[in-house]
């Protein structure tokens, strides 16, 4: 196992009626924006709760933010931030919304182009504004990690940063809060929660074992409770079993000290990018295809998974890799992702622009041994067509 320094300075307030204690992570003088997306938290109840929890500081709202959040929506946010004062930002919403509120918080204090922060992976960010965020989708981890994904619609480029000066200092995690989610977006959660622990896991041994078993139980959680919730959707246990799992995946904690691999998610950021496919939907479509192209780098974790995580001991390695690939194809077509891009109306003219994409984004050199290629990426694709 690599040497490593962990840090995540988040506060967890997790379950029922949380909401109600937000004041008590704020100073009283503070400014407040209250950032969110849609209509959706005035109908679940959630933005009249989180009203009534900061009665007593000044409130300025801003709503709006789109699912993958764009530059150019935040960017009005942050001249709001500036014209108003405000120095204290609370994201009630998804991972879109906090995302979004961690680019506010870092762009507000920024002295440059605001659009260098994503260019440039968040290692220009010297400072933030302080902020907390109420969960109300379980599945980017956003919610107690320092990494953001943002969309400049202007020029359809999706670029991620990442900046230990935006963590949110507290996150609500009430699972209540999830039961007027439309069940794709509950399938969503699942899906991306479950590649966020493989894009840590599946590398190469490390000789990590406890990291490897961490994320091996995560991936058998979400595997076990995945079909529950669709299953029986008022099942308050379930939701939050899968609230709290969505927020272990990417908190930092399974990926100290061993290798990681985000290529999945840097192509499926250039499909959502250019066909404006949900973030889940592009990982379904993609994994799979990347576990295949790459098996012989991978084979060591992809048997350890056959065997862990979907208990395939039988038969030769290659046949227990085939099947332990299909068996992940087949879990995220039961959660409701469909796995090719034929299913979202695309065809092959759609993987040479993706690759024409990464490489005209720089992103020619992915994966835990800097091996995944724009070609190797149009060979992933190719798989699920």
């Amino acid at each position: 196992m690599n040497n490593f320094e962990y840090l995540n300075p988040t506060r967890i307030l997790f379950g029922a009626g949380q909401i109600a204690s937000v004041a008590n992570h704020i100073p009283p003088t503070a400014r407040v924006l209250m950032l969110f997306g849609g209509g959706s938290i005035k109908a679940n109840g959630t933005y009249d709760e989180v009203k009534a929890a900061l009665a007593g500081h000044f409130v300025v709202e801003f709503g709006g933010i789109e699912p993958n959040p764009h530059y150019e929506t935040l960017m009005r946010a942050v001249e709001l931030v500036k014209s108003e004062k405000i120095d204290f930002l609370v994201a009630v919403g998804g991972g879109s919304v906090i995302d979004g509120s961690k680019f506010v918080a870092a762009a507000a204090v920024f002295d440059g182009e605001p659009w260098d922060i994503l260019a440039k992976g968040g290692k220009v960010v010297q400072g933030a504004l302080p902020f907390g965020a109420v969960l109300t989708l379980p599945a980017t981890g956003s919610e107690m990690n320092s990494a953001s994904v943002i969309t400049r619609a202007a020029t359809r480029e999706k670029r991620a940063f990442a900046s230990p000066h935006v963590y949110p200092q507290f996150s609500v995690l009430d699972p209540s809060k999830t039961f007027t989610l439309p069940l794709r977006q509950v399938g969503n959660g699942v899906v991306d929660a479950f590649v966020h622990v493989m894009e840590q896991y599946m590398t190469y041994p490390a000789d990590a074992p406890v990291q490897d078993r961490f994320a091996e139980g995560l991936l058998l959680t979400l595997i076990e409770q995945g079909p529950r919730v669709l299953a029986a959707p008022e099942d308050l246990s379930v939701r939050a079993n899968i609230m709290w799992t969505a927020t272990m995946a990417l908190n930092g904690l399974i990926g100290v000290g061993v290798p990681q691999d985000w290529s999945t998610h840097m192509i499926g950021h250039e499909l959502t990018a250019l066909y404006g496919l949900d973030h889940a939907q592009t990982l379904a479509v993609v994994l799979p295809g990347i576990l295949s192209v790459k098996r012989e780098a991978k084979r060591g974790k992809l048997l350890q998974y056959a065997e862990r995580v979907w208990g395939l001991r039988e038969g030769s390695e290659d046949a227990r890799i085939d099947a332990a690939i299909e068996r992940t194809r087949a879990f995220f077509e039961q959660m409701g992702v469909p796995t090719q891009l034929s299913s979202y109306q695309l065809d092959a003219s759609a993987i040479d622009a993706v690759a024409s994409a990464l490489e005209a984004g720089g992103l020619v050199k992915l994966g835990e041994h800097r091996d995944v290629t724009p070609s190797v990426a149009r060979a992933a694709l190719q798989l699920s067509l």
